[in-house]
């Protein structure tokens, strides 16, 4: 099940039941289940803060991932930073919402097991987050 709340920040998540049973489904191909998944849409000075405090890391970032996996089920909290997302998408030069559901699935495939600490792994994360957004356009 996935969950969606926003922290220190006003902004509305149009696609739940979408995005939800999107994730259900990048989980399934991967061979794994879906459990509890909450994203957090927050703000940059939020997640500078939770970077900070769990993590020890004094710097800005998009997304952070806390993962909560037991087995073959994939949960977590996936703490987004709507601010950094809108700079993205336009450094980027995409769209708000594919930026946004790049990130999210970035974070799940995190929870599944992927790095991208070496560039190698970014690359493979890479390749996995287009395929993902490809089957999400198939579902709409």
């Amino acid at each position: 099940m996935v969950s969606y709340f926003t922290q220190d920040i006003s902004f509305v998540f149009k696609y739940k039941r979408l995005t939800s049973n999107w994730l259900k489904q990048v989980a399934a191909n991967e061979g794994k289940k879906l459990g509890a998944i909450s994203v957090i849409f927050c703000s940059d000075n939020y997640l500078l803060d939770v970077n900070i405090k769990y993590l020890e890391h004094d710097y800005y970032t998009d997304i952070i991932t806390f993962d909560y996996c037991e087995g073959s089920c994939v949960s977590g909290d996936l703490f987004i930073s709507v601010d950094s997302v809108k700079e993205n998408s336009v450094f980027y030069n995409t769209c708000f919402e594919e930026e946004l559901n790049r990130v999210i699935v970035h974070g799940v495939l995190h929870l599944i097991g992927y790095d991208d600490h070496a560039e190698t792994d970014a690359a493979m994360m890479r390749s996995k987050e287009n395929q993902y957004l490809e089957l999400r356009k198939s579902l709409l």
